[in-house]
This record gives C-alpha cells, sequence and structure tokens, in this order.
C-alpha cells in the first residue's frame, strides 16, 4: 500500500529545486545536477542500485534499479525531472498546496509522475515483495529539448516494458505525433531597391512557397487520419528575410513545423516538401532554395498485442473501479525512444493543468492514485 504523505513529501522536494533547462533558457537555467543529487539519494535510501549517466557534463539521468530475483519481465518507469522556464510563475518553487492541488512549476509536468514512481518502488521495498523481475526508475534529463536523459538511459539499459509516466489524467496513451522541424531558405540577389535588373527577391520568392504550404496544410489536415490522434498537420513557425526598405532581400528563411502520425515517416515527410520546392524551381529558372531538417522525432503507437497495456488495464480498473479510457495524445514523448528501443510502452500519469503556462498545478489525489496503480503494475507484470 502506498504512503501518500511518503510521496507528497518527495514531490515537495522535488518542486522546491529549480530544473529548468539551460537549453530553453541559456541565461538562468541551471539544469539538473541539483535535482539529480537528489534524486539519487532519495534512490539510494529506498536501497536500489543507483547509476548516474550523463552524456554532456550538466546534464545528469539517474537510474534506479530494484534487482528481482530473476526469470520475471523488466519494467521501466520513466519520467523527466528537467523542467521549461519558470518566467512569471507566481512561487514557482514553493510547492504550494491548496484545495489538493500543488502548484509550482514541474509539478505536473512532470514530478508529480516522479514523486508517483519514487512512491509506487518504496510500497514494494516497505513491504518487502520480491519481484522476479526487475524494476527500473528512470529520472531523466532534457526531456524539454532533445531528450538526451531517456536517449542515455538506453543506452545504459533497456527493459522488456517501460511505462511513461507523462501526466494523462489517469487514463491509458497509446499513441502520440511526432514532429520534423525544418528550415527553408530561399536564396535571392542583394540590390539597390531601384534596381530590379539586378536584384532578387528571396522574400517574394519564399511567398511562393508559402503559398504552396498552405495548399499542403490543408491537403494534410483533408487526408488520412489516426483514429486518436487525427490527420497530421504542418504550420509555419517562423519567418525572417531581408535587411532594409530599399535593399532587394538575398536571403529568407524559414522554419516549419511538420506534426507527424503513425504511419508516416520523416523521409516521406521531406519528399513531399523537396517535391515542392523543385516544383517551383521548374517554373522559374531564379527560384533557388535550400531544405535542412533541423530535428525529428516519430510518432509513437503501442503494439497492438502489447502484454503491459492489457497488463496496466487491469491494474487501473482495479484500482479505481472502471476500466480506463485509451487515448492519444498530441505532444511528443520520450515513449517514442522507448519504443523505438524494442520496448514494450504505454503513457500513463495523473491530472492537473499548466504545461509550460503561467499557473501550474498536479492533483495530488491523482499521483497517490498514479503510484497504487504503478505498484499494481510492476508486481502484476514484473512476475511474469
Amino acid at each position: 500500500m502506498i504512503d501518500a504523505d511518503y510521496i507528497d513529501d518527495v514531490l515537495r522536494d522535488l518542486v522546491r529545486i529549480n530544473s529548468v533547462n539551460p537549453t530553453l533558457v541559456p541565461e538562468s537555467g541551471p539544469g539538473e545536477v541539483a535535482i539529480a543529487t537528489k534524486t539519487a539519494a532519495v534512490f539510494r535510501e529506498l536501497g536500489l542500485e543507483v547509476d548516474i549517466v550523463a552524456s554532456e557534463p550538466g546534464r545528469p539521468s539517474v537510474i534506479g534499479r530494484l534487482p528481482g530475483s530473476g526469470g520475471g519481465r523488466s519494467l521501466m518507469l520513466n519520467a523527466h525531472y528537467d523542467t521549461v522556464g519558470a518566467a512569471g510563475v507566481a512561487d514557482p518553487f514553493g510547492a504550494a498546496v491548496r484545495d489538493g492541488r500543488l502548484y509550482g512549476r514541474g509539478s505536473y509536468d512532470m514530478k508529480g509522475s516522479l514523486a508517483a514512481c519514487i512512491g509506487a518502488v518504496e510500497a514494494l521495498v516497505r513491504s518487502g515483495t520480491r519481484l522476479a523481475g526487475d524494476v527500473v526508475v528512470a529520472a531523466v534529463a532534457d526531456e524539454e529539448a532533445a531528450s538526451l536523459g531517456t536517449r542515455d538511459v538506453l543506452n545504459r539499459i533497456v527493459t522488456d516494458g517501460a511505462i511513461v509516466t507523462e501526466p494523462t489524467s489517469l487514463r491509458l496513451c497509446v499513441a502520440h505525433k511526432g514532429f520534423i522541424w525544418y528550415r527553408v531558405t530561399t536564396l535571392g540577389r542583394a540590390a539597390h531597391g531601384s534596381r530590379p535588373d539586378l536584384g532578387i527577391d528571396a522574400n517574394l520568392h519564399m511567398g511562393r512557397v508559402l503559398t504552396r504550404l498552405d495548399t499542403l496544410a490543408r491537403e494534410l489536415t483533408a487526408g488520412p487520419a489516426h483514429p486518436l490522434l487525427g490527420p497530421p498537420s504542418l504550420h509555419a513557425a517562423t519567418l525572417a528575410g531581408g535587411t532594409g526598405f530599399s535593399t532587394y532581400a538575398a536571403e529568407c528563411a524559414l522554419g516549419i513545423e511538420r506534426r507527424t502520425i503513425p504511419g508516416e515517416t520523416e523521409q516521406q515527410a521531406t519528399s513531399r516538401l523537396r517535391t515542392l520546392l523543385d516544383e517551383l524551381a521548374a517554373d522559374d529558372a531564379a527560384f533557388q532554395a535550400t531544405l535542412d531538417v533541423e530535428l525529428a522525432r516519430e510518432p509513437f503507437e503501442a503494439r497492438p498485442d502489447s502484454a503491459l497495456v492489457a497488463s496496466l488495464e487491469q491494474c487501473v480498473s482495479a484500482v479505481l473501479g472502471a476500466p480506463p479510457q485509451r487515448i492519444g495524445d498530441s505532444p511528443w514523448m520520450d515513449a517514442a525512444l522507448t519504443a523505438a528501443a524494442g520496448i514494450d510502452t504505454v503513457v500513463f500519469g495523473p491530472h492537473g493543468a499548466g504545461a509550460h503556462a503561467d499557473v501550474e498545478w498536479v492533483d495530488l489525489d491523482s499521483v497517490h492514485r498514479t503510484a497504487a496503480v504503478l505498484e499494481r503494475a510492476i508486481t502484476d507484470y514484473c512476475d511474469h
């Protein structure tokens, strides 16, 4: 049985630590060293085997392992402890509790989940339960930027199953979208604004790109859709070009985000954009453009025959008294990385609100319920 007071104490301690991701806020984000130190200490107090991994200085992730007796399946509970910036958040690290909600940066996204993972393992340790398979708690860095943490963990340990504990309001998330960030650059020729015979306007050329992208975005929205996630999408995210009123723009840069659904690949999406640019070049010999992939993350979908999804569904039903809803979610999560590593993966976590917003909170009762579900799921999954 989980200890709600213990979980609340752990969560307060975690939220009180500033772990803003320095990639997102270079001038003030301290990174994950302090919270890694605290998390490792908690793991050691529970008697877990502790391993700290960091492929980049100052960006540690912590792996806590409760060894099994052998012969059972291994399970990873994954939670990130980096956060987005706290500017504009009132008392961001105060961990104030009001009306059953704990407030503060990262309380919902997703230190409440990490506290639930720790609470589930604490209950097993306190009860003296010996499992057949290993239980791993992966407290990871950098999910809010490039997911260095889960990547580092997977380079060190791969389990049979993984519950990524992003907040889902106690629903089972079995799919989420991926994304690709593109940089399109149109090339012109700088010249005085009075000399159209010499200048080539990169900005006007980008206008042609935007017109074609608008058509493509509409086609994607109207095209085949995932039953839980809907259709893929595309939007023009950033735009910059030109140096002054009286100068033809020599260059214009456009940032594009393409959200993908299961079944789509980066290669397919990129090929479609390249074709678009090639067609524009074929229509105008002066048109020049480059296309670069800045970052790509695959979508996620749980296995149709997932033993972990089936196990977790039963455990949620037992704890909550009703079968959980299966959902798809739009944001990208580290679940895509664990699934790509061949791990049977599902997403499940507590209720709250305010991810990346000025007011962020997590519902404490839902954190306790998440821990109770995880405790039951660990026993069910790892003893088979």
